[in-house]
């Protein structure tokens, strides 16, 4: 009785970390590599995926900062880290679909240096001005780029970024010539925009979304083919004389290439199902960001659509960083 008692007691004092070894998550902290200063679309994302995946995986997942070339920095880091997991990307179409069209000598390859892991939404950009601006519809705006080229000024986080590219595809499909002015992230150019510093930006609707609501900026039109249930009262530009105009913003987790399968199955599990948790799906529905989640093939054949899309954009619109 006795001796199975002992034995009893040692296969429960080694169960747990039994069950710790085989699982495929990396056993210490996970960090969530975002390519922008806090407070933009990107930075956002990747906060609220953390917070849950703490909780649900026990371990500290932490967001990290690393700004500079509209992402491009912290691709690359992801890229060299070890594929175990412990590094993940919280990417967008900056530098997973405009960037390699944009720079010819890229460090990193997409398909060869990436595991695609989960799409987590995809939200329209929003076209916005300050309170004091008095040309507030895409009619005027165009009117007004027309009648100044090359000096109505549009702001955005940085050169190459998704609402530098929403602009370019909004020059083309217009005909006219505006100023693009960079800036090394959302929260500067929105500071200035709402200074009256620069006339107007395709922000993402995950960063303008406060300050909008705030009755701080305007939003004048959304950039997705059709409106976002986060502002159904706001026309699309698509709706306003420019039909099939869609310059989306979407976000995603990857993590290093050479990442095992069944580490990037059950990531992608669990990534899944915090995109369900209904508080999260609330908190993105609010900033625009719908059609999350799926597998990761799903995500990389996203992603190769995109690619293709924004390289003829740059190429068209002969857009150089």
């Amino acid at each position: 009785m006795q001796r199975r008692y002992f034995i009893a007691m040692a296969l429960a004092a080694t169960a747990t970390p039994l069950v710790r070894a085989q699982s495929p998550l990396p056993a210490g902290p996970i960090r969530i590599i975002v390519g922008f200063p806090p407070g933009g679309g990107t930075d956002v994302m990747a906060r609220v995926m953390g917070q849950k995946l703490s909780v649900m995986w026990g371990v500290p997942v932490t967001v990290e900062n690393k700004a500079g070339a509209a992402g491009v920095i912290a691709a690359e880091y992801v890229a060299r880290q070890p594929g175990d997991g412990a590094t993940l990307l919280m990417t967008n179409i900056s530098n997973h679909a405009i960037a390699p069209g944009l720079y010819p000598t890229l460090s990193y390859v997409v398909e060869r240096d990436f595991t695609p892991l989960v799409l987590v939404g995809i939200t329209p950009n929003l076209l916005i001005c300050n309170t004091a601006q008095s040309t507030r519809t895409v009619k005027d705006v165009v009117e007004r780029c027309r009648a100044k080229p090359g000096t109505v000024t549009f702001g955005s986080s940085g050169a190459g970024a998704a609402q530098h590219l929403a602009m370019e595809l909004f020059k083309l499909r217009a005909g006219i010539d505006a100023l693009h002015v960079p800036y090394r992230g959302s929260s500067p150019m929105l500071t200035d925009l709402i200074g009256g510093q620069i006339d107007y930006s395709f922000e993402t609707m995950t960063s303008a979304t406060p300050h909008v609501a705030s009755g701080k900026l305007v939003a004048i039109a959304q950039t997705r083919a059709r409106r976002s249930k986060a502002f159904p009262q706001v026309t699309t530009v698509a709706e306003m004389g420019f039909a099939g105009y869609d310059a989306s913003t979407w976000y995603g987790l990857v993590g290093p290439a050479r990442m095992p399968t069944a580490t990037a199955q059950r990531m992608n599990e669990d990534f899944n199902k915090v995109l369900a948790m209904p508080d999260v799906a609330e908190k993105l529905a609010s900033f625009g960001a719908e059609d999350g989640g799926g597998s990761p093939n799903k995500f990389a054949e996203f992603i190769a659509t995109e690619r293709q899309k924004w390289a003829k954009v740059i190429k068209d619109a002969k857009v150089t960083v």
